[in-house]
């Protein structure tokens, strides 16, 4: 047991030390707070920029309609009527004075148009506050034109009633279904990113040590299966290490960001991602951990199979293929959670920590169910890690080997000599 432990220990503090480690979980939070605060970052840099808009209004009446209506909008837009000539006001535009120029006029049937002219008609947030004032101008005059008052055209324009309600038994409430469908979003990508990740450090350490002769002395001190789980184990203290961290930046650029926009609720308030059941966050960690240790397991074997780094990727992209097909399944489940084929797919052990987890978020599934995915998940794991034990022991003592399949029955095969020479039997 203590030599596991050491093991464990050294795979830890190794890579936790390490500046990729150190490098990425620093990237990661610092797009966390950038993303979270993208819009006072952007304020930073352009400052309270205000739009100016000349009007040429050539019905004689709308601009002060419209300037009502850009004001109830909001402060970023102001427009200015202009008394010069269109040619004189598109001047004013090429040097700077205004961001555009806007042209009121009327069509055969005395409806407002508008034409608006600028150096730059991409900035389509100013262009879409013009054109949804000119509509509700507009409205407002086809109403009067044919005798309705403002309260007869709001009860026109009133959102109409619509509720949902599910007939079936396992499907949460729209409001519940809102709480986690982020939540489950931000865990299957990570549990796909960490998977992908940490996988690969495990095959990639494996080879490493393989291919400078390391494993040879290691083996002499310590068994390949007490190695196998030790690195195993010490990956996943990692994983866990740096999800603790990301949360805490998460968190932290949450709060910023309550601070800088002066809002009383935080996102996670906004959102009721504090009301998210505590029995998810638990089903999330279960679920993580376990499907973790599944690839690990199998990443461990692959590493010990092959002599050179350089062999990593070649021999990986099956298991590649199979998490790339689990992530697409779940993205497809988030939007069809009762398909029938995502309950039937969830229950195959290498698809099983995504797709379970994402059932668990959006419906409510009964206790047995869960279960079942949670027994079929660590069946796998204890088949997956005697195999991997057996193939790790007698894979490690290869080298010059070209990746392929084959090469874990040799592996097996070895395993087995190994274990004879050793037992004497």
């Amino acid at each position: 047991m203590s030599k596991f432990l050491t093991v464990m220990m050294h795979t830890y503090r190794s890579k936790i030390k390490s500046k990729p480690f150190i490098i990425s979980t620093l990237i990661t939070i610092l797009l966390l707070f950038v993303v979270t605060n993208m819009n006072q970052i952007t304020k930073m840099f352009n400052g309270d920029e205000v739009s100016h808009v000349g009007v040429i209004d050539k019905t004689g009446e709308t601009f002060t309609a419209l300037q009502t209506h850009l004001k109830q909008a909001g402060d970023e837009l102001e427009a200015k009527e202009v008394t010069k000539s269109e040619k004189d006001a598109e001047k004013l535009v090429r040097t700077g004075e205004y961001d555009g120029l806007l042209i009121l006029d009327k069509d055969a049937a005395g409806i407002v148009t508008g034409t608006y002219k600028a150096e730059d008609v991409t900035k389509q947030d100013l262009i879409t506050d013009l054109e949804m004032a000119l509509q509700q101008i507009k409205n407002k005059a086809a109403a009067e034109s044919i005798g309705l008052n403002q309260e007869q055209l709001a009860a026109i324009y009133l959102p109409v009633s619509f509720n949902k309600e599910s007939l079936s038994t396992t499907a949460k409430s729209e409001e519940e279904a809102a709480q986690v469908y982020i939540l489950v979003y931000v865990l299957l990508f990570f549990m796909y990113m960490s998977v992908m990740m940490y996988g690969s450090m495990i095959a990639v350490e494996v080879a490493t040590e393989k291919s400078s002769r390391v494993m040879e002395i290691l083996i002499s001190s310590v068994s390949p299966v007490k190695q196998m789980f030790g690195k195993i184990f010490g990956i996943v203290l990692i994983a866990l290490t740096q999800l603790a961290v990301i949360i805490a930046g998460g968190y932290a650029a949450v709060k910023l960001n309550g601070q800088l926009s002066g809002k009383n609720e935080s996102i996670i308030q906004e959102l009721k991602l504090n009301e998210i059941p505590v029995s998810l966050v638990v089903y999330a960690l279960l679920f993580f951990v376990l499907g973790f240790f599944l690839y690990a397991t199998l990443f461990a074997m692959i590493g010990s199979l092959i002599s050179r780094v350089e062999e990593v990727n070649n021999i990986m992209t099956p298991v590649v293929i199979v998490i790339v097909a689990a992530f697409m399944i779940a993205m497809y489940g988030r939007e069809n959670p009762e398909s029938g084929f995502v309950a039937a797919a969830s229950y195959f052990p290498l698809f099983t920590p995504m797709l379970m987890l994402l059932r668990v978020g959006m419906l409510s599934l009964p206790v047995w169910e869960v279960a079942l995915g949670i027994g079929v998940l660590v069946g796998a794991i204890l088949l997956f890690a005697v195999i991997g034990a057996r193939v790790y022991r007698g894979g490690v003592l290869m080298y010059g080997n070209a990746p392929s399949l084959k090469l874990f029955k040799q592996a097996m095969l070895l395993s087995k000599q190994e274990k004879k020479d050793s037992t004497g039997i």
